[in-house]
C-alpha cells in the first residue's frame, strides 16, 4: 500500500536516497558519487526547506519510495538559494573539489554546479514560473504513483494561482519524457541535453 502525503522533516533522508538511486537518468547513480548526498544537495534538499507545502512523498512499508518537489517562483527560489542554501555548501565543498578526477565519478560536477549557480532571469518564467522534480524508485513505478504525485502538486500550485510550470528532462530518459507528455506537458525548448517542457496549470 502506497501513501501519498505532504512532506515531513523526517522524510528528508529517504528523499536523499531516492534522489541518488534515480540520479542517472532514472537509474541508480550510487556508483557515480563518493559523497552520496551531493546530488540531493542540489536537486532535492533545498525545495522542502524553502517551501515545504510544495513537497509531497510516496511512502510504503519500507519507507520513502518517491517524491515530488517544486517551487512556485523559480527566480525567487534561486535568490533564496543564493542567500540561504549555497553559502554553506560552498564552504563545505570548496571549488578545489570541482576538478574532474577522470575516474567517471560526478562529485566534481556537483561541486562546480554549487559554485557556479546564480539567479538567472528567463522570459520563460513569465508564463511558467514554477518548476519541479519528481523521482520514484523502481518498486513504485508503473502503479500510478507518479501520476498521483503530479496531480497532488498541480492541485497545490493551482490553489496558489500559479499560471504554469516548466521542467527539464534529459535525452537519456525517454520514459520520463513519455510520462510528462501523458501528463500534458509539451516541449518548448529542445536542446542537445534533452528538452525543456511546460504545462499551463490553470488550463488543466
Amino acid at each position: 500500500m502506497v501513501e501519498i502525503r505532504p512532506f515531513q522533516p523526517y522524510d528528508l533522508p529517504g528523499m536523499y536516497r531516492v534522489c541518488l538511486q534515480t540520479g542517472d537518468s532514472g537509474k541508480d547513480a550510487t556508483s557515480l558519487y563518493h559523497d552520496p548526498d551531493l546530488l540531493a544537495h542540489i536537486y532535492a534538499g533545498p525545495y522542502p526547506v524553502a517551501d515545504p507545502e510544495l513537497s509531497f512523498v510516496a511512502v510504503d512499508q519500507r519507507g520513502v519510495l518517491g517524491y515530488i518537489i517544486a517551487t512556485a517562483d523559480t527566480l525567487a527560489f534561486e535568490h533564496w538559494m543564493e542567500k540561504h542554501w549555497w553559502p554553506g555548501l560552498r564552504a563545505r565543498y570548496p571549488r578545489t573539489m570541482a576538478a574532474n578526477p577522470g575516474d567517471g565519478t560526478q562529485d566534481w560536477w556537483c561541486v562546480q554546479r554549487i559554485h557556479d549557480a546564480s539567479p538567472t532571469p528567463d522570459e520563460l518564467y513569465d508564463r511558467y514560473p514554477a518548476h519541479l522534480h519528481i523521482d520514484i524508485l523502481p518498486r513504485g513505478q508503473g502503479a500510478g504513483v507518479g501520476r498521483h504525485l503530479m496531480k497532488t502538486l498541480l492541485g497545490a500550485l493551482r490553489e496558489r494561482r500559479v499560471p504554469g510550470l516548466h521542467l527539464g528532462v534529459g535525452a537519456g530518459n525517454p520514459g520520463a519524457f513519455a510520462f510528462y507528455q501523458a501528463m500534458g506537458f509539451s516541449v518548448i525548448r529542445p536542446d542537445s541535453w534533452g528538452s525543456t517542457m511546460v504545462l499551463s496549470i490553470l488550463d488543466v
